[in-house]
């Protein structure tokens, strides 16, 4: 795996596995914040998405969308308590994935920490924009979002192609990590009836985010492959069936292999639809409704 990739993996899977349902805890306070810190790529998303960016005073190196996002250097895996208090923010959101040290000194230096898990389902995520636009004190508009995140969502859910359940695998990494069904990501394909080629590997390896090999993906033969390792690694659909023996792989033949940015295929904010909507097109390239997917 490479370096990039050892980083950007825990980001994906470690925030997921630590996460829950919901919303996550958060210190009482008092008023609407007027000084947000974000540590969460997809808070930070889901900050703007409710009218909350004017709020926003800094946020993670790795929230790098919307692009007007106030970027910093500031980290939530290796997090520097007296930098982020440096932006005297009165709301910190914070990752169920950062360490807890970290938390705790926030908060002892009287700050208002949100903590943030991953959600498990599409409900969470929905959850988690109504709440933080109460949080953030645009509660009607964060009500809105998750509304028509959801609509979008249901709409291409509902618009999927059906017949014969398909096999889909989705690559996290070059290495061939991928994610499971009991994943936030192994459930949206579930709701699109979809068969996840990684089950096995994942009951196997105790783990939702297992390891395959070529010969294992080659083998299960997969109707469609989602690449989430385009923009960190250089995936695409042609490197994808120049690899040795994936041109006999039926996604590869039906031109079923789509290539989904990898912010978009791993956060859980307001862009959700656009993963779904892209999965759903190959999908129909995969039944022989279109042409390449990628």
């Amino acid at each position: 795996m490479s370096l990039s990739r050892k980083f950007a993996l825990p980001a994906v899977a470690l925030a997921l596995l630590l996460g829950g349902c919901g919303g996550g805890g958060d210190q009482p306070g008092a008023g609407n914040p007027e000084r947000i810190v974000s540590l969460s790529p997809s808070a930070t998303e889901m900050l703007f998405a409710i009218g909350a960016g004017d709020q926003v005073v800094a946020v993670d190196d790795q929230s790098d969308f919307p692009p007007e996002a106030p970027r910093t250097r500031l980290s939530s895996y290796q997090p520097n308590v007296e930098a982020i208090a440096g932006y005297r923010p009165d709301l910190v959101i914070a990752p169920d994935g950062m360490p807890r040290d970290a938390i705790a000194g926030l908060r002892k230096l009287g700050l208002r920490v949100m903590v943030q898990p991953a959600p498990q389902r599409l409900s969470g995520a929905y959850r988690q924009i109504r709440r933080l636009g109460a949080v953030a004190g645009h509660p009607e508009a964060g009500a809105r979002v998750a509304h028509r995140v959801r609509s979008r969502v249901e709409q291409a859910i509902a618009a999927a192609p059906a017949g014969t359940p398909l096999k889909v695998f989705h690559e996290l990494d070059p290495d061939l990590y991928s994610a499971a069904s009991p994943t936030f990501i192994g459930r949206i394909y579930t709701r699109l009836g979809l068969r996840n080629v990684a089950d096995p590997a994942a009951r196997s390896a105790g783990t939702p985010y297992p390891q395959l090999s070529s010969e294992a993906v080659v083998a299960a033969n997969p109707d469609l492959v989602v690449l989430a390792d385009g923009e960190c690694c250089g995936q695409t659909p042609a490197r994808v069936r120049d690899r040795p023996g994936w041109d006999s792989i039926s996604a590869v033949r039906r031109g079923a292999v789509v290539a989904i940015d990898d912010d978009i295929a791993s956060r859980w904010g307001p862009r959700i639809p656009i993963f779904v909507e892209r999965v759903v097109d190959a999908m129909e390239a995969a039944r022989g409704g279109g042409g390449p997917a990628g």
